[in-house]
């Protein structure tokens, strides 16, 4: 199938749903998560057409969006001017003790602001994770709330309303029907542009690794680690494909952010995330190296944990990455020239911290993303928006009693093994064939499905060995399909 043919049964199948990738990414507004760029970009060509819409959007970003650093003249414009229009994340908690919205203004970094309950009500995910919009302030000194004392519960400012730069919609039948009208080879082209690169310029097995990265955004508890080199979009796809992701970029990270803060009383990212991600984990630091360490592989074994008063279970999925060196094998492809465990912080190298990891995706085998006009797409895909809460969405949905079926494990597995390969397989099964329980599928694509699914525990189980041979002896996992 021609390039024009693919993009066109895109456009045909999903509508308003498909989005030119390729003009998207020609725009370069990297303060904005790319979800948010490509909203903005369709909502302008459809407005203004192809020709206008670059430079309309460029006035309208240039005339709302603010740094951080201009916090104190939004302020005092506020003040002067009595309101204020301004591109921002929006977060909303709801203070049970005192009945009221704490409102915060993530970018800018503003905090404790006043909402008008009816925009509360109409954007909920306001209140889950947060959203990207146009928000309109008001200053309303008049209508702060107070204690008994007088003083001020809030700043005397008013979110009055807003514009999400987010899709609403989130039914996931559109995409799951939409599978029966491509090959299986086609579906992954359409993935890869989806996820803003070029399909031509990827393998199918690295289309298949690509669309792997995808697994934690569309399972609850899984856990896995990716080494490869750097700038081969690892972080990118984490951080534009989903507003429900939080990156740790290295540093410090401590019990409180990460699990619960005891002295504030709130929770930490793994329970309000779908998924948390350990950037270059060589450079991650634990504050308190001994509970973090216990707390994280309790968590990975059982979902549960435990921190001072609080208990909890979350569906939050694991990610470590870490950058290694490459170099050309005899065979002519990349393999890696340094030992992961090493690559980890000292703290997490141990053989049962690794057990507990689901699988290794061999990032080493993907190329680096050099040339925009060579590496990202060039045509249509699904819009980012809408394919997060697809993937968002297929999280409450359970695929692996049709593995359990269809598939039969051969080899010396452990309870870990099997669970680990049961659920890659699962997940791999939802992005590929996600119409799988009303359409069915066939042996080729299963074995495409549990062949990844058993390479990316081996590699787990080979490395155990490296660490503990006499504990983890050699051993190949391996499946029949009936």
């Amino acid at each position: 199938m021609s390039l024009g043919e693919l993009f066109t049964k895109v456009r045909v199948i999903f509508g308003d749903l498909a989005v030119n990738k390729g003009l998207a990414v020609k725009q370069e507004y990297s303060m904005l998560p790319r979800y948010v760029v490509e909203h903005l970009v369709s909502k302008f060509i459809d407005e203004y057409g192809e020709e206008k819409y670059a430079r309309k959007l460029s006035e309208y970003v240039l005339k709302y969006y603010r740094e951080a650093r201009e916090r104190d003249k939004i302020l005092n414009d506020l003040i002067d001017y009595g309101t204020i229009k301004i591109i921002d994340e929006v977060k909303v908690e709801t203070d049970i003790k005192l009945g009221m919205h704490r409102t915060h203004l993530m970018n800018l970094g503003v905090r404790n602001l006043m909402i008008k309950k009816e925009v509360v009500s109409k954007y909920e995910p306001l209140l889950i994770t947060g959203m990207w919009g146009l928000a309109k302030l008001e200053y309303t000194p008049e209508t702060v709330p107070r204690d008994f004392k007088g003083d001020p519960l809030l700043k005397p400012i008013t979110l009055t309303s807003f514009e999400p730069f987010q899709c609403s919609y989130t039914e996931t039948d559109i995409f799951k029907q939409a599978r029966g009208h491509f090959t299986l080879d086609e579906w992954l082209d359409l993935l890869v542009n989806t996820m803003g690169l070029n399909h031509n310029r990827y393998s199918k097995r690295q289309k298949l690794l690509l669309i792997s990265r995808l697994i934690p955004l569309v399972e609850n508890n899984v856990n896995v680690m990716e080494f490869g080199p750097r700038a081969t979009g690892k972080t990118y796809i984490y951080r534009n494909i989903s507003p429900y992701t939080r990156i740790f970029a290295g540093g410090n990270i401590s019990p409180a952010v990460l699990f619960y803060n005891i002295a504030r009383r709130s929770l930490g990212e793994i329970a309000v995330k779908d998924v948390v991600v350990f950037d270059e984990i060589s450079k991650v630091k634990f504050t308190n190296p001994n509970e973090m360490v216990g707390k994280l592989k309790d968590y990975m074994e059982s979902g549960h944990y435990e921190r001072g008063p609080k208990r909890a279970f979350s569906t939050c999925s694991l990610v470590f990455m870490g950058n290694i060196s490459v170099e050309r094998g005899e065979t002519g492809e990349y393999v890696p020239v340094e030992e992961f465990t090493y690559v980890l912080p000292k703290d997490i190298r141990e053989s049962a911290f690794i057990d507990r990891v689901h699988g290794v995706i061999p990032g080493w085998e993907l190329p680096k993303i050099f040339k925009s006009l060579y590496h990202l797409s060039t045509g249509y895909g699904i819009a980012t928006d809408y394919f997060a809460e697809v993937l968002h969405s297929l999280r409450r949905e359970n695929y692996t009693h049709i593995i359990e079926e269809e598939a039969e494990f051969v080899g010396d597995y452990t309870i870990r093994d099997e669970r680990a390969v049961k659920k890659i397989s699962s997940v791999l099964l939802k992005l590929l064939v996600p119409d799988a329980p009303f359409s069915g599928f066939d042996r080729k694509e299963l074995n495409i499905i549990m062949d990844l699914a058993i390479d990316f525990r081996n590699r787990v189980n080979d490395w155990l060995h490296v660490l503990a041979p006499g504990e983890f002896p050699t051993k190949r996992l391996k499946y029949k399909v009936g």
